[in-house]
């Protein structure tokens, strides 16, 4: 994480550089001096497109983990364990539930937003289902035995 915020921060304090040396460059233009502006938006364009590399490397730094957060809160909860004091753990009011049984439901629910996200939601949400790397049993049998 400190390496992606490092990185972010370097890329920032070059566009802000690159953004002085832009205004410097018009502030002193004369005609002859035309081509040190020229040179100074270029840097300033690849500078930015830096910076913006930079910031969706740290948005999907930030989703992975909130991807992670959540899960790890999904797993406790499905699974009855919600942390009460350190060390210990404390039941819910909702029934456990396996964790093979969460890792298909997550996985039918994974391919069903993939398939609305690609627009073919409509008729085909019982193809998420029956997805051959996402299987789906809806009768919940190992549920029923706990």
């Amino acid at each position: 994480m400190d390496s992606i915020v490092d990185s972010l921060n370097t890329a920032y304090q070059d566009f802000v550089a690159a953004a002085a040396t832009v205004l410097e460059a018009k502030e002193s233009a004369t005609p002859n001096k035309t081509a040190a502006t020229d040179t100074a938006l270029e840097s300033f364009k690849q500078k930015w497109e830096l910076f913006r590399v930079a910031c969706d490397q740290a948005e999907e730094y930030v989703e992975s983990v909130k991807q992670r957060i959540g899960s790890e809160c999904l797993v406790d909860e499905a699974t009855g364990h919600v942390a009460g004091k350190v060390g210990q753990a404390t039941m819910t009011s909702l029934p456990p539930i396996s964790a093979v049984r969460l890792e298909q439901m997550s996985k039918a629910v994974r391919w069903l937003v993939i398939e609305l996200q690609h627009g073919s939601g409509a008729g085909s949400s019982s193809s998420a289902l029956s997805h051959p790397s996402a299987p789906f049993d809806a009768r919940f049998s190992e549920d029923s035995a706990q």
